[in-house]
C-alpha cells in the first residue's frame, strides 16, 4: 500500500453531526476515493498532494459528457441505522435542476452538464429529516460545489480584425499596434489561459512580441511607393503556446502612410504653348505639372517663373487641388511687336521633412516657349476719344476737326470712316470716308442743344467686320444771338391816392444765352415813350429796373389803364435788345395801399354784371330750378311709407293673367262698370268696357246669376231711380259658382284685403315673411278670427261645411 506522502491520503473523520463524503470524479487529476471498512463513516479520499480539502468545499471537473450521472459526493448522518427512517434533502442553487441527491442514500450527483464560464461555483444546503415525521434530525449545512475548469476555450481578438497605419521608411523595431487576445478559461488554474502570440503571416516586413503581442516593423526603408499595403495574421495560442493548445488567429491590415521623401519632376524638359493676341488679360495660356510621387501635403507644389523674357507679360498660378501651374496672360499682347516669349518656371515642394533632405533637391526646373498668334484686328484710333469746340454760328460745311485711325496689323489695310447714326439722330455732322475729317451739315444751336457726342467708326477696307470706334464730343460754344426779355409779363397797379416817386414794379429780364462773364442787362422806356409824364423807369444796375409814379392825382374815371413799353438790351457784342408792354390799371384802395377795385370793371358794374358773376347767378337758378321740379316730381309719386319688420304689414298684390302674355292692361284697374250691365255700360257710354279681356267672362258669368225679383231684399234702385242687378247679389251667385267648382280657386281680384294686417286678429297674411316649410300645418286658429275668415277657414277644413256662408 502506498504511503499518505505517495498518494496523498487524507483520512478525514467526520466530527460534525452531519457529514458529506465527497468525491471528485474526474480520472484526468488521478483522483479517487476509497471507502474504509468499517462503519464509522471513515472515508479514504486519494487526490494530487498540491490539492487542499475542505470538508465544506467541493470541486467537480466542467463539461463532464458522459452518459450517466457525475457522482458529486454523499450525505450521511450519524443517526442513520439504515433502516431508511433518514431522508436527505439538497437545496441552493441548481438544487433539483442541475443536481439531485438520492434522499435514503444521500448520494449526490449532477443530472446537467457544468460549465466554468457561465457558472463558476453553486452554494448547496443539506439537512437531515426524519422520513415518517418530517422533523429535522440535525442542523441544516451549507457547502460549495465548484466548477474546477478544463482547458476548453481557444483565444479571441475581440476587437479584430485591426487597422493600422505606419510611416513609409521606418526604422526597425517601429511599433505598428498592440493586439490583446482573450481567453475565457480560469487564468488561475493551469496554463489554460497562458496565451503565446506569434505571426502567421507579414514576414519579414513585420513581428510581433509573443508575450506582449505588440506587432513591430522588422524590415528597414519600406517604400509606399513601391507596395503601401500589407496583411498580417497573428495567432494568439494558450498553453503557453504548447502542444495541444486552442489557438485564435486575426488580421491586421496594415497601411504604410506618406513621407515627402521623393522630389518633383517635371515630365518634360520644354512645353510648348501659344495665345491668340487678342487675348484679354487674366486669359489661361496653359497649365503645366511637376510630377511627385508624394501624396498629400507631400505632393503639394509652388510654381513660379524664375527668369525669361516673358516674366512681365505672363504669370503663373498655383492649383493646390490639381497641383497644377497656370498660366495667365499678364499684359495685353501684340503680334506685331512681339510673337513669342520665353519662361523659366520652377516648381518646388511646399512642406520638406528634414529627415529626407539628403534625397533632394526638392525642386525641377523646365522651359516654356509661348508662342503670339496674328489675329485680324479692328482699326484703332490715334487717341482714345476726342474733344472739340464748335462755335454755334458756324457755316454749314466747316471742317472742325479731323480723326484718324489705323490698321495695327502688318498688312496694314485701307480705312474708311463714318458716323455712327444712332450718336447723331439729328444727323448734324458729316465725317469724309477716306480723311475722317468732320463738317457740319445743319445749322447749331447752342440753346437748342448745347452738347453732341457722336461715335465715328473706322472700317477696314478688305475686312468689313473690322470696325473700330472713338467717341467725339462736341462742345457748342455760346455766341450773343438771342435778345433779352422780360422775365414774365407784368401787370401792374397804382392806387389813386399815390404820390409821386412812389414804386410800382420791380422788373428783371432773362436770356437764353450764356455770356463769359455774365449776364448784364440795360431797362429803359422804349423811345416813343421816354419823356412820359406818368411814370419813370430806374434801371438799378444789377439787372433789375424799378417802375416809378412821377405825379400825384390819380383817378379811375380819367384813365384806368396805362401801357408801358419797356425796353431791355444786353451787353454782349453784338448787343441784342427786345421791347415788351408793361400795363399798369388805376386802383382804388384803402389806406394801408389794399386794392378795392380796379379799372373799367368797378366802374361797369352798377350797369351789368362781370362774365363769373352772371356764370355764378345762372347756375343758383339752375339748381334752385331741379330743386323744384323733384319736389313736385316726388309730391306727385309719394307712395305710403314702408311698414317695418317688426308691424309686418305686407300687402300683396294677387293680379289674375287671363292669358299668355296678356300685356300691360292686365295690370289695369278693376272697371267696376262691368259689375253692372256690360252692354248697357257700353251703350250709356258709347265705348267698350275698359277691360276689354274681362269682358266675355263677365257676359258668361252673368248668365248663371239668378233672376231676382223687383223689390227683393237683393236689388237695389240706382242713382235715377231705375232698378238693376245690385251687386251684392252677383258677389253672392259668384261666390256660390265658385263654391260648386272644386278646382276654380277663389277670385282674390275681387276680394277685400282690409281684414288682416295691423291690428287685426290675422296681422299679415302675406308668405313674404313666413318660415319656408312644408310640413303638415294645424290651422284650427282660423276659426278664432271671426266670420270675416270663415271661408279661409272652411277651405283649411278648420270649420264645419254645413255652416252659413257669412
Amino acid at each position: 500500500m502506498a504511503t499518505m506522502a505517495d498518494i496523498g491520503l487524507a483520512r478525514v473523520r467526520t466530527r460534525a453531526p452531519l457529514a458529506l463524503l465527497f468525491t471528485l470524479a474526474t480520472l484526468a487529476q488521478g483522483t479517487m476515493v476509497r471507502r474504509l471498512p468499517g462503519d464509522d463513516g471513515v472515508t479514504e479520499l486519494l487526490r494530487r498532494v498540491k490539492r487542499g480539502w475542505v470538508w465544506n468545499q467541493f470541486f467537480v471537473l466542467e463539461e463532464y459528457t458522459g452518459l450517466e450521472p457525475l457522482y458529486i459526493g454523499k450525505l450521511h448522518s450519524d443517526m442513520d441505522q439504515g433502516d431508511g427512517n433518514i431522508r436527505y434533502i439538497l437545496s441552493g442553487e441548481g438544487a433539483n435542476t442541475t443536481f439531485t441527491i438520492d434522499d435514503s442514500t444521500g448520494d449526490i450527483h449532477a443530472i446537467q452538464r457544468l460549465d466554468r464560464e457561465v457558472k463558476a461555483q453553486y452554494i448547496l444546503r443539506a439537512q437531515a429529516r426524519h422520513r415518517m415525521t418530517g422533523l429535522p434530525l440535525e442542523p441544516e449545512s451549507e457547502f460549495i460545489v465548484k466548477i474546477q475548469d478544463i482547458n476548453d476555450n481557444e483565444p479571441k481578438f475581440l476587437d479584430g480584425p485591426y487597422q493600422a497605419t505606419v510611416p513609409e521608411m521606418s526604422p526597425i523595431g517601429t511599433s505598428v499596434i498592440q493586439l490583446t487576445a482573450t481567453d475565457a478559461d480560469d487564468p488561475t488554474y493551469g496554463n489554460s489561459a497562458r496565451v503565446v502570440y506569434s505571426i502567421l503571416q507579414g514576414q519579414p516586413y513585420f513581428s510581433v512580441e509573443p508575450k506582449t503581442g505588440i506587432v513591430r516593423v522588422s524590415l528597414a526603408d519600406m517604400d509606399r511607393e513601391v507596395r503601401d499595403v500589407y496583411q498580417v495574421v497573428i495567432q494568439a495560442k494558450d498553453m503557453g503556446g504548447q502542444l495541444g493548445g486552442l489557438a485564435g488567429t486575426t488580421t491586421v491590415n496594415i497601411t504604410l502612410s506618406d513621407v515627402n521623401d521623393n522630389p518633383p519632376k517635371f515630365s518634360q524638359k520644354l512645353f510648348q504653348m501659344s495665345v491668340t493676341e487678342s487675348a484679354p488679360v487674366g486669359s489661361v495660356v496653359g497649365r503645366i505639372q511637376a510630377k511627385d510621387r508624394d501624396e498629400g501635403v507631400n505632393a503639394e507644389m509652388t510654381y513660379r517663373i524664375i527668369d525669361g523674357d516673358g516674366r512681365d507679360t505672363f504669370k503663373i498660378n498655383n492649383d493646390p487641388t490639381n497641383m497644377l501651374g497656370i498660366i495667365t496672360v499678364k499684359k495685353s499682347l501684340d503680334f506685331e511687336s512681339k510673337r513669342s516669349y520665353t519662361l523659366k518656371v520652377e516648381g518646388s515642394n511646399t512642406h520638406l521633412d528634414p529627415r529626407y533632405l539628403s534625397k533632394g533637391p526638392y525642386r525641377d526646373i523646365t522651359i516654356v516657349h509661348v508662342s503670339i498668334e496674328d489675329v485680324d484686328e479692328p482699326p484703332e484710333f490715334r487717341v482714345p476719344f476726342y474733344y472739340v469746340e464748335v462755335p454755334e454760328d458756324a457755316e454749314i460745311g466747316t471742317i472742325f476737326t479731323s480723326v484718324s485711325a489705323r490698321d495695327p496689323d502688318a498688312a496694314n489695310n485701307s480705312i474708311r470712316y463714318s458716323i455712327e447714326r444712332m450718336s447723331d439722330p439729328g444727323k448734324y455732322f458729316y465725317i469724309d470716308i477716306t480723311s475722317g475729317s468732320l463738317m457740319t451739315v445743319l445749322p447749331l444751336d447752342r440753346e437748342e442743344m448745347s452738347w453732341h457726342n457722336i461715335s465715328v467708326l473706322a472700317m477696314e477696307m478688305n475686312n468689313p467686320s473690322q470696325i473700330g470706334s472713338v467717341s467725339v464730343a462736341i462742345r457748342i460754344m455760346d455766341i450773343n444771338d438771342n435778345p433779352p426779355s422780360l422775365t414774365q409779363y407784368y401787370e401792374a397797379f397804382v392806387c389813386e391816392h399815390a404820390k409821386a416817386g412812389q414804386l410800382i414794379q420791380t422788373i428783371t429780364a432773362t436770356d437764353a444765352d450764356e455770356p463769359v462773364g455774365g449776364q448784364h442787362f440795360y431797362y429803359s422806356l422804349a423811345p416813343e415813350a421816354a419823356n412820359n409824364p406818368n411814370f419813370t423807369l430806374r434801371d438799378n444796375q444789377d439787372n433789375s429796373a424799378w417802375l416809378l409814379t412821377r405825379r400825384g392825382g390819380w383817378s379811375q374815371q380819367d384813365q384806368s389803364v396805362y401801357h408801358l413799353p419797356i425796353q431791355v438790351s444786353d451787353g454782349e457784342p453784338p448787343v441784342k435788345s427786345s421791347t415788351a408792354t408793361l400795363t399798369v390799371r388805376v386802383c382804388s384802395c384803402d389806406a394801408d395801399g389794399n386794392v378795392l377795385s380796379c379799372s373799367a370793371e368797378a366802374h361797369t358794374l352798377p350797369a351789368s354784371l362781370s362774365r363769373g358773376a352772371l356764370i355764378a347767378i345762372l347756375a343758383c337758378i339752375l339748381v334752385l330750378l331741379v330743386m323744384i321740379l323733384l319736389m313736385l316730381s316726388l309730391r306727385s309719386q309719394r307712395k305710403k311709407p314702408y311698414l317695418t319688420d317688426e308691424e309686418e304689414n305686407v300687402h300683396e298684390n294677387i293680379v289674375r293673367y287671363d292669358d299668355e302674355g296678356g300685356g300691360e292692361e292686365d295690370t289695369e284697374a278693376f272697371d267696376i262698370s262691368a259689375l253692372w250691365n256690360p252692354r248697357e255700360a257700353a251703350a250709356h257710354t258709347g265705348r267698350q268696357p275698359g277691360r276689354q279681356d274681362m269682358q266675355p267672362e263677365i257676359q258668361s258669368l252673368s248668365r248663371h246669376v239668378p233672376q231676382m225679383p223687383v223689390g227683393s231684399a237683393l236689388t237695389f234702385a240706382d242713382a235715377d231711380g231705375g232698378a238693376g242687378c245690385g251687386v251684392h247679389g252677383y258677389v253672392l251667385a259668384k261666390l256660390y259658382e265658385a263654391d260648386a267648382d272644386p278646382c276654380a280657386p277663389p277670385y282674390d281680384s275681387l276680394q277685400t284685403y282690409a281684414y288682416e294686417g295691423e291690428g287685426s286678429v290675422a296681422e299679415s297674411l302675406s308668405s313674404l315673411q313666413s318660415a319656408a316649410s312644408h310640413a303638415d300645418h294645424d290651422y284650427d286658429y282660423l276659426s278664432d278670427w271671426g266670420p270675416r275668415f270663415y271661408k279661409l277657414a272652411q277651405m283649411y277644413g278648420a270649420v264645419d261645411d254645413d255652416n252659413s256662408l257669412w
